[in-house]
């Protein structure tokens, strides 16, 4: 057994009315000039929440950062201080994982914010943490290359939060996720230790712990910069769109592209209510009568795309699509994408609120779980937009409710749950991109047995032995899953015992 303390443990978290604000506040502004340390109530304000806005605390105060020096100071004047530290990027994230600590600091990297190198032979660039993801793109167009995970988000989010939360986007079936598109960072644990995991090379010697630190949602440390890949923009890239009078029928389309060994850049999936939404929205030329469409991207040579295209049109046909448009030109293409990357601003023009899901399930089955849904939407009697990225089976559902309606937001949190549950029952998992942050914390009860959650805290532990860094985030403790009744899975009983396990 390892003599690690357990993370959940720790007794270094400050009991509530502990924290000794003025204190903390003449510390920091010891290591902080004026301008970068946030206190007044009405700033602090705008930090209280991240993309989650269901979720809201106010912190003691914002810490903003200009150098890795000042990061460096902060963190070991909040570990001496015993006061717990909230990683902030952007503010996009969708899952809680930047909700302030009431008796904490936030650490923004948002002022991090300079591209350092773009290596146009190693295909490289070297990025602070608050860098946008497609601030990298433009970069590097000048040299023919290009960021290639590119969430919805991407006009906004920043590197540091694409590496927390391990984010994709609508290319990621081809090009990866964020883990596979990065290969060095450069972090401050708790204890204000500057850290390098990975390397410019493909490999590193040891145990793999970039792939630890690529979706660890703030809990290890705070990144200070990040080495990503750039790949080739491809000569030619073309978007297929097809209509189908059946989710059933989509769903097997993409089972079906998959299965035929075509890897497409991209492959999207929206139901009608979604396609409705933004075509108010964005204008794309979506075809309103179908029950959902499918967006198929192919790009590489000419060569290469005429052919993936024939095949997947040949395969679209057979499973029944109605109608089939390829983009003429490039501006037709982007008009296609527009309106999947603008589902979520188009769901705000159409509801007061909206609830972003992010379960993954198995793509066989797509048509149950949407079809599952359709009936939770009627059991809740809320709205629900559907779309996702079909290929890899991660689903957005969007729930469609009302903030200023404590009953709308209690039953918009309950189809949220049963949406996580039967990912889980269907053999996927709780989180495909978005993290876990506070919103998921109780399904991961739901997913892990209690050895492996143990285990993770064990992880957690080797970074931040006191517990401080983003605390309460994530990974359930063991006390917290007992209480839910869930300490053994489903009463003992793991889903799919056949699998192997931590």
């Amino acid at each position: 057994m390892s003599a690690l303390p357990l993370a959940h443990e720790a007794t270094a978290v400050p009991p509530p009315g502990s924290t000794d604000r003025p204190a903390l506040i003449a510390e920091l502004a010891r290591v902080l000039p004026e301008e970068c340390l946030i206190t007044d109530l009405g700033r602090l304000r705008a930090y209280e929440c991240d993309g989650l806005m269901l979720m809201r605390e106010m912190p003691l105060a914002v810490a903003l950062p200009t150098t890795e020096a000042q990061v460096v100071a902060v963190l070991r004047t909040c570990h001496r201080l015993g006061v717990p530290v909230v990683p902030r990027g952007a503010g996009t994230g969708l899952s809680g994982g930047a909700t302030p600590h009431k008796l904490g600091v936030v650490l923004s990297t948002a002022r991090l914010n300079r591209i350092v190198s773009v290596d146009r032979l190693a295909q490289q660039a070297v990025v602070q943490p608050g860098v946008r993801n497609l601030a990298v793109s433009e970069a590097a167009a000048p040299y023919g290359l290009y960021y290639a995970p590119d969430p919805s988000s991407q006009i906004a989010c920043s590197i540091g939060g694409n590496v927390a939360e391990n984010s994709g986007g609508v290319h990621c079936l081809k090009y990866g996720l964020t883990v596979h598109n990065v290969l060095r960072v450069r972090m401050v644990t708790m204890a204000g230790e500057v850290m390098e995991i990975g390397g410019a090379a493909p490999d590193s010697p040891g145990y793999d712990l970039l792939a630890v630190t690529i979706g660890s949602e703030g809990l290890l440390g705070v990144v200070t910069e990040v080495t990503v890949k750039l790949v080739p923009k491809p000569r030619v890239a073309r978007c297929v769109l097809a209509a189908f009078d059946d989710i059933r029928r989509a769903g097997q389309a993409v089972a079906d592209i998959i299965a035929a060994g075509i890897i497409p850049a991209g492959l999207e999936m929206m139901d009608q209510a979604t396609a409705a939404a933004v075509e108010q929205f964005v204008h794309a030329g979506y075809p309103l009568d179908a029950a959902a469409i499918l967006l198929c991207e192919s790009d590489g040579t000419e060569e290469e795309v005429q052919d993936e295209i024939a095949r997947v049109r040949a395969l679209l046909d057979t499973a029944g699509a109605t109608e089939i448009r390829i983009s003429s030109d490039e501006a037709e293409r982007l008009r296609f994408w527009a309106g999947r990357k603008a589902a979520f601003p188009a769901a705000g023009r159409i509801s007061p609120d909206y609830y972003c899901m992010d379960g993954t399930i198995p793509r066989k089955r797509l048509a149950e779980m949407l079809e599952a849904m359709e009936v939770m939407a009627k059991k809740y009697g809320l709205g629900l937009l559907n779309v996702f990225h079909a290929g890899d089976g991660n689903l957005h559902p969007l729930i469609l409710f009302d903030s200023n309606d404590p009953d709308s937001v209690h039953r918009a949190e309950a189809f949220g749950v049963e949406i996580l549950e039967l990912s889980v029952a269907l053999g996927g998992t709780i989180t495909g991109e978005h993290g876990v942050g506070l919103e998921k914390i109780n399904q991961m009860c739901s997913q892990f047995a209690s050895d492996e959650l143990d285990m993770f805290h064990r992880v957690k532990a080797a970074f931040d032995p006191a517990g401080l860094m983003n605390p309460g985030k994530a990974v359930p403790t063991l006390h917290r899953c007992a209480e839910m009744g869930r300490m053994h899975v489903h009463h003992g009983e793991l889903p799919h015992p056949e699998l192997p396990r931590f």
